[in-house]
């Protein structure tokens, strides 16, 4: 009876949904009715009680091979290993959604946890609109996309996993991303109740904040999870395709980092107030768009988990009442916006409104792309496909202006424009020009690397001085920073560590883009190629006998060295699986990885040749480790804002505190006359 006990458990959870999205917001916009906004807290708690018990009531399903519900028959069998087994339980439609909602639970009762000092009135006005999300989900599992549903007779087998997701990256990758795409919510419910209440004031922005961060942070590793799972997994060699679904979880990630430069600036001179709330209300609706492309059946994708119409249209319907709800609240109060003041041009206020500007129209360059395919198609205009081309002239000529206002938005003071702090970026950026520039001509490709092109040079020159530029200016501005009293704060390590993490990202992929190096090659037993100055040997071929599947492996060795004076450096094993319940062949890369490159190889099919040979396919890629390297650097730095003390304090205490932290010091690291409130560097 576990699946009846957690079926009733979701119905339980729903009514409780709806008792924590009525009250404790009716009992905070009256106050005769304040008891009803301490429900908030339990109701959360209670909700999060029986999604847990759902969840694990769908757990013992798969754990005991219960075939008789037909989710579990059709995601696992007898002999999927365990771990799969286990992670399988979000590896379809409805178990997936069952993870959106826990995600949901989870961070309702960590905002009812962590927001003790925060007014009653805002905790119960969040906490009831992530009360009615929850509402929209649950009914849609309920009726929909019910994970309990049970099929009679039970097979006597189940279908097993799809073989793409029997991986490790199946047990962290959707938990991930979910807890960031969830957790954008968050951001959504206190822009709502800011707007509910009417106090769009710096208060509401550095609650905000911490959460922001960290949603962002979870949706950074889930999306650099997502990429690295693809990387080695698929067997391609690459680490983004702009697939819609990869779109689906950039776009909310392009706005959500958008929404974070914005909350700064909200929070500590209390402008871009429409702004921010716009680009909350803008983070939600795309983890909303998101969650319709893939469950929908509008597209066709490697990740797409559903092609059911139906659920299509409900997911829609909730998409467009969420949007339009949260535009007629905002329509209702911005006449308060009208007379806001204006940022000083040359302040760092007004760079971080051109970096957001500019990532919202990257976000929109996505969007277009993503959805004007499908457009076309319902209009019944015929069949078009938007690929890599559009997106690498659209979207990346759109990250060059962006990245170079990141380093003066660092260096700059708040509210005036000190042009004189502009001074101390251009020695690091004229440095990192002179080293890209090296790194062009004499870094040179690889061995065996076809010749670089003159624009495929500027492209290395360019990318390889932006990257340098945001690590020399940063290292520069620490060392300045160091050399006066007091402590900077955690968020400013943070905002610190997390652009390194972009300029190691900008290096990686100019890197692997420029000079790596691939071949389509035919090999024998015994036979040999050379690739990049190493000489890979194809030793044996054999039968493997997995748990569930059957694969041919090959054992390659790899030299390095002169024919004379040859040595092995490594040995690679890549396979071609077949899976006992699919006849589909699976590639399983092997690569051999450090720091500065990866040497990678994937198998194809046999040949029909005597002697018999197999292709494969073998690449040489620099600095391609760099790009997770980097999204590691961007979630720390964005773990460390979050932790910072001053988000746990009143505005007017976090604000004393900061300008503990920045006696006598001006963004750029210089020492400043005039009183410390005017100008604020160190804090980010």
């Amino acid at each position: 009876m576990w699946p009846e006990a957690g079926h009733m458990a979701l119905i339980m959870a729903a009514w409780v949904a709806v008792l924590q999205a009525v009250m404790p917001l009716w009992g905070s916009l009256s106050a005769r009715r304040a008891g009803w906004q301490a429900l908030a807290r339990p109701l959360a708690v209670l909700q999060l009680a029986l999604i847990m018990l759902a969840f694990g009531a769908l757990w013992h399903a798969f754990v005991v091979h219960d075939f008789s519900v037909r989710y579990v028959a059709q995601h696992s069998n007898t002999l999927l290993p365990t771990p799969y087994r286990l992670s399988a339980i979000w590896a379809g439609h409805e178990g997936s959604l069952l993870l959106w909602v826990l995600m949901l639970a989870l961070w309702s009762v960590a905002v009812a946890i962590f927001s003790k000092r925060l007014p009653q009135a805002l905790v119960a006005q969040v906490l009831g609109v992530m009360g009615a999300v929850s509402v929209g989900f649950l009914v849609f599992i309920l009726a929909l996309s019910n994970p309990f549903a049970r099929q009679f007779p039970a097979p006597a087998e189940g279908r097993d996993l799809t073989p793409l997701l029997q991986d490790p990256g199946l047990v962290i990758h959707p938990p991930m991303l979910y807890m960031g795409y969830v957790g954008l919510s968050v951001a959504f419910a206190f822009a709502m109740a800011a707007l509910l209440s009417g106090r769009l004031d710096a208060a509401w922005a550095r609650w905000a904040r911490p959460w922001t961060v960290t949603a962002w942070g979870f949706l950074t590793l889930g999306i650099a999870l997502g990429s690295w799972w693809a990387y080695y997994e698929l067997g391609w060699g690459g680490w983004w395709f702009w697939d819609p679904v990869e779109n689906a979880s950039l776009m909310p990630w392009l706005v959500a980092t958008a929404l974070i430069h914005s909350l700064m600036v909200t929070d500590k001179r209390g402008q871009f107030k429409a702004w921010t709330v716009l680009l909350a209300i803008g983070a939600f609706a795309l983890s909303l768009l998101g969650t319709f492309l893939v469950r929908s059946g509008v597209l066709t994708s490697v990740h797409a988990f559903a092609t059911d119409p139906g659920r299509g249209v409900f997911i829609l319907l909730f998409l467009v009442v969420v949007v339009g709800v949260s535009l007629a609240l905002f329509a209702w109060r911005a006449p308060q916006w009208a007379n806001a003041s204006q940022p000083v041009a040359g302040s760092r206020e007004s760079f971080l409104l051109l970096n957001s500007v500019l990532l919202v129209v990257a976000m929109a360059a996505v969007l277009l792309g993503t959805l004007y395919p499908l457009i076309i198609d319902a209009l019944n205009l015929g069949k078009l496909s938007v690929g890599p081309p559009y997106f690498d002239r659209v979207f990346v000529p759109l990250m060059v202006p962006l990245l170079l206002a990141m380093v003066p938005g660092t260096a700059v003071p708040w509210h005036v424009a000190r042009w004189a702090a502009l001074r101390s970026i251009v020695v690091p950026g004229a440095l990192a020009l002179l080293m890209a520039s090296a790194w062009a001509t004499w870094g040179g490709a690889p061995q065996g690397a076809e010749t670089v092109t003159t624009a495929g040079a500027w492209l290395t020159v360019m990318g390889g001085t932006l990257g340098g530029w945001i690590v020399l200016s940063g290292t520069w501005q620490i060392v300045q920073r160091w050399r006066l009293p007091g402590s900077p704060s955690w968020a400013w390590w943070g905002m610190h560590m997390a652009h390194l993490g972009v300029a190691v990202l900008v290096l990686g992929i100019t890197g692997v883009k420029s000079f790596q190096v691939e071949r389509d090659v035919r090999l024998g037993l015994g036979d040999s190629v050379t690739v990049a100055g190493v000489r890979y040997q194809l030793i044996s071929v054999d039968n493997h006998l997995g748990p569930n599947y059957l694969a041919l492996r090959a054992h390659l060795k790899l030299f390095e060295g002169a024919a004379n004076g040859e040595q092995q450096v490594g040995a690679l094993k890549p396979e071609k699986r077949r899976y006992a319940s699919s006849a589909m062949p699976m590639t399983e890369a092997a690569i051999d990885r450090n720091l500065w490159r990866d040497r990678y190889v994937s198998m194809g099919e046999p040949l029909a040749l005597e002697p018999p040979q197999w292709s494969f396919r073998i690449y040489h890629k620099p600095f391609v480790s760099w790009i997770w390297l980097g999204a590691v650097f961007m979630v720390l730095g964005g773990g460390l804002a979050a932790l910072d003390r001053r988000y746990r304090q009143a505005p007017s205490a976090a604000r004393a505190l900061g300008a503990q932290a920045d006696v006598g010091m001006g963004a750029s690291g210089v020492r400043v006359a005039g009183p410390v409130p005017v100008v604020k560097g160190a804090v980010s």
